[in-house]
């Protein structure tokens, strides 16, 4: 069993940290990213199910030996930040508590990913907390730094957008994407920790299966941020219609979007690449490579690298997003972005 102590030393007055549903994939990496964070002072990791029961004991490799407790706000005292990894439309009122005692959210749920209520409704139904939207910045860090600093509430972005939008962005902001259609793959822990048909390791294994064919949620939010990045409205009238697909493939973790793009306009390669140089410069968790990223070379880091190249053949663009559908697909960045909003080094705890 692990030992109690920390690796790393917390400074003074640290920011004292809860991670709300600990217990799955998200939560427990993100408690396993805290506890070793020189900057945050994790408080207490709660859940749903297996109260009472050690996360170094449900998940060994983390060795985060705290105690399982069911969420009790008023018992806790006094929280800074949380980490909210409960379901959507389940979060939404867990963050509403947490802000009503003064405490910073980052939630991994889609409750407020999205700019627009009426798309909101549209994709995922009744909104439970609508009146917090207004106070929700989105949580890509890239795109979004300045505002994530002083944000109530961050909406970690999903995995699959993460990739496609840091893939796409530098194209967005250009005007260059006409058209555009996006080839996504991942592991089976995005599913989280409960099987159903598609993700039973027998249908999994040595197969590649593509899911929620033309009706994937995360498709309004790649619409909204891309239009947000060509500085238009998040639902205005010539927002994109994104085609986006999933596929589920035979990895633990590791996420590889291949996006399509018809351009306004001839783009030539060197123009191509000096783009997405200038775009990604001094970021520090953003790679230009040079040639097609694999998910190996991003495992278990908060790296997503983005690759792009001119089919002078189609006239098309070809650009791809390689990160880890765990860590900077959720869990990281959502470190990431408490970094941000507390004023901590943004590659604190990550790097």
């Amino acid at each position: 069993m692990a030992s109690d102590s920390r690796p790393q030393p917390l400074t003074a007055g640290s920011p004292r940290v809860v991670v709300a549903g600990a217990t799955g994939f998200a939560g427990a990496l993100a408690a396993h990213l805290l506890w070793r964070h020189p900057g945050f002072e994790l408080l207490a990791v709660t859940g749903r199910s297996q109260v009472g029961r050690r996360l170094d004991d449900l998940y060994p490799r983390y060795r985060v030996p705290l105690e399982i407790q069911e969420l009790d706000l008023d018992r806790l005292g006094e929280i800074d930040a949380a980490v909210v990894a409960y379901p959507h439309a389940a979060a939404a009122p867990t963050v509403g508590e947490l802000r009503e005692h003064g405490a910073r959210v980052v939630d991994l749920s889609a409750d407020f990913r999205l700019g627009s209520l009426s798309a909101y409704e549209q994709w995922y139904g009744a909104h439970p907390r609508p009146d917090l939207m207004a106070e929700a910045v989105y949580g890509l860090t890239e795109l979004h730094r300045s505002r994530i600093a002083g944000a109530a509430i961050v909406a970690n972005p999903g995995c699959y957008p993460t990739a496609s939008l840091l893939a796409l962005a530098p194209l967005a902001r250009a005007g260059l994407i006409a058209d555009l259609v996006i080839d996504a793959k991942q592991g089976i822990s995005g599913a989280g920790r409960v099987f159903d048909e598609t993700t039973h390791l027998s249908i999994a294994g040595e197969n590649i299966v593509p899911y929620k064919v033309a009706a994937h949620r995360h498709t309004p939010e790649i619409e909204e941020q891309l239009a947000l990045a060509a500085g238009g409205e998040a639902r205005g009238a010539d927002t994109l219609a994104v085609q986006f697909q999933a596929h589920l493939v035979p990895l633990d973790e590791g996420e590889l979007v291949s996006c399509y793009v018809t351009p306004t306009r001839t783009v030539a390669g060197s123009e191509l690449r000096e783009l997405y140089a200038d775009a990604y410069a001094g970021e520090p968790f953003v790679e230009v490579v040079e040639e097609p990223p694999g998910v190996r070379e991003v495992r278990e880091t908060n790296y997503c690298r983005v690759f792009a190249a001119a089919d002078q053949h189609t006239g098309k663009i070809i650009a791809f997003g390689a990160l880890d559908n765990l860590w900077k697909g959720t869990s990281s960045q959502a470190v990431q972005n408490l970094n941000v909003m507390f004023g901590a080094p943004e590659t604190a705890g990550l790097a």
